[in-house]
């Protein structure tokens, strides 16, 4: 617990910052939904026949997975803020529309009967009768929609949304429970402290139509009008906020992304911290974006302007050819499809090779006598392998391998990032993919398997630029090749062995090097 309070003392300005960004997100995110959601729940009280489809939309909505609705909208809207607050306010719609729609049609006939019976119109008996009498009722769905906003942003920083979740996201990574607690108790007050003031409001409300009488009726409606216009006010406000946020962030500025894992959140704080050192242009880091997929789209996109990507990753996940052994000649080939496809160039290799390896546990590598990745396809029928997420679906991952070697493994448990390591030390796995460069590897002692028939094509780390911010800034070029065979494979290790093992921050490792190897000025 010590750990944990001596890690807030010293993070505490990047937490309250990410706080800000995950209210900020959470609050546009459900006053959108409100503003769609009434409206439609309004709707289908007065048509019928639309409620069923309306209803039945947002429902299937609900059912799809929140990484799979954020992996659609990438290619269509991007990263950042945007796909992550367009996911929320699809998630909330089902509660806002549908508790609109029950707290409507559920008003007591006889009232209803009464308002048209004194003269009111249908838009009259809406606004002064239905909506006062169903408000507590849709403010229940608003605190419904609120509360669930505020956990499912944390998967926007899959996206470099920012938030909560990149604490989440990184404490995953690097196995640091003191950072997943940073980032998820701070989330749960949130939603905490969001849903009490909903509650107020809806408890107030609700005591105002229990109490009603000729003169209370009136003083409801007036209430009524009062909570649209402040409510108005806050959509307003909130509105700008993002406008000005989105404003700010628009500038001429560099953005370098980065995947998700410690090693490619070191690499992309030595590019940011490069560029500050050298140059005045303004540099915006959107690190731990997820997979190879999400990050080159980003980079494809526009959404970003570099990031470090893999040779072999370039060659055979993104372009979709066979593996190749020879280093060179895969460089050749990724830069020559890259520019002609894309129009994204391959600046100089940093100089190591993170190449795919197999590791078990060293208990595990004794009791079945493995070296070699065809000693463990012998034995294989009888392990599980617990490998990353996007490993079993690549051909230059399971698929290959159990082709080249005819690998056959009892089961397959994917699992994220560092979490891998944790199942594998834990015995619920006995054999995990992991890079060359893993400081994890040395941290948990583990046998790496040798790769005897040379299956894994090189893994050379290469920043790539869009050739559009090339041409803008050229001076980037001859300032990032100035890293060219600065990093081995044994200085990338002891880098990722101080984020993942030391628990010392990407930033602060990334910026030590390059103190260190005398890149900063």
């Amino acid at each position: 617990m010590n750990n944990f309070w001596n890690y807030l003392a010293t993070n505490y300005q990047q937490i309250f910052n990410l706080l800000g960004q995950h209210l900020l997100l959470s609050i546009v995110s459900v006053l959108i939904a409100v503003v769609i959601g009434i409206p439609l729940g309004i709707l289908i009280s007065r048509e019928p026949k639309l409620s069923k489809p309306i209803i039945g939309t947002t429902n299937v909505i609900q059912a799809i997975p929140s990484l799979a609705l954020l992996g659609f909208l990438i290619p269509f809207i991007g990263i950042g803020s945007t796909p992550a607050i367009v996911m929320v306010v699809l998630y909330s719609l089902l509660p806002i529309v549908k508790n609109t729609y029950t707290g409507l049609t559920n008003i007591d006939a006889d009232i209803l009967e009464a308002a048209k019976g004194i003269g009111l119109t249908k838009s009259q008996t809406m606004r002064k009768v239905q909506l006062p009498l169903a408000f507590p009722m849709i403010m229940a769905g608003i605190r419904i929609s609120a509360v669930t906003a505020v956990g499912l942003m944390t998967i926007a920083a899959f996206v470099g949304a920012g938030g909560l979740g990149y604490l989440v996201f990184s404490g995953v990574q690097t196995v640091d429970n003191n950072m997943i607690l940073a980032g998820a108790i701070p989330a749960c007050i949130l939603a905490l402290v969001i849903d009490f003031v909903v509650g107020k409001l809806e408890s107030s409300f609700s005591y105002a139509t229990k109490h009603q009488s000729a003169k209370g009726a009136a003083g409801s409606v007036k209430k009524t009008r009062r909570w649209m216009i402040g409510l108005s006010c806050m959509i307003l406000a909130a509105g700008g906020a993002f406008t000005i946020y989105s404003k700010a962030n628009a500038e001429d500025k560099i953005i370098i992304g980065s995947r998700n894992f410690s090693e490619q959140l070191i690499l992309g704080n030595i590019l940011a911290d490069l560029i500050e050192n050298k140059t005045n242009i303004k540099v915006e880091r959107k690190l731990n974006l997820g997979g190879t997929q999400v990050t080159f789209s980003a980079l494809n996109k526009g959404d970003i302007d570099m990031y470090v990507e893999y040779t072999g990753t370039g060659l055979v996940d993104i372009l979709k050819k066979s593996p190749q052994s020879d280093p060179e000649q895969v460089y050749d080939t990724v830069q020559k499809e890259f520019n002609n496809k894309y129009k994204i160039q391959l600046l100089k290799p940093l100089g190591f090779n993170n190449t795919y390896a197999l590791a078990v546990r060293q208990d595990t590598a004794k009791q079945y006598h493995l070296n070699t990745i065809t000693d463990l396809a012998k034995v294989s029928s009888g392990l599980i392998i617990g490998p990353t997420i996007e490993f079993p679906n690549r051909a230059d991952g399971l698929i290959g391998l159990t082709k080249t070697y005819n690998i056959n493994f009892k089961d397959v448990k994917a699992v994220d990032g560092g979490l891998r390591y944790t199942a594998l030390n834990n015995h619920k796995s006995d054999v995990i993919d992991a890079f060359s460069t893993d400081g994890l590897l040395k941290a948990f002692h583990l046998r790496v398997l040798k790769d005897d028939k040379h299956f894994f094509p090189p893994y050379y780390a290469v920043p790539i630029i869009k050739k559009e911010t090339l041409k803008k800034h050229p001076e980037l070029k001859t300032i990032i090749n100035s890293l060219s065979g600065k990093l081995t494979d044994e200085k990338m290790r002891d880098l990722n062995y101080k984020v993942d093992s030391l628990k010392q921050s990407p930033a602060k490792v990334a910026k030590e090097f390059l103190e260190t190897e005398g890149l900063l000025k």
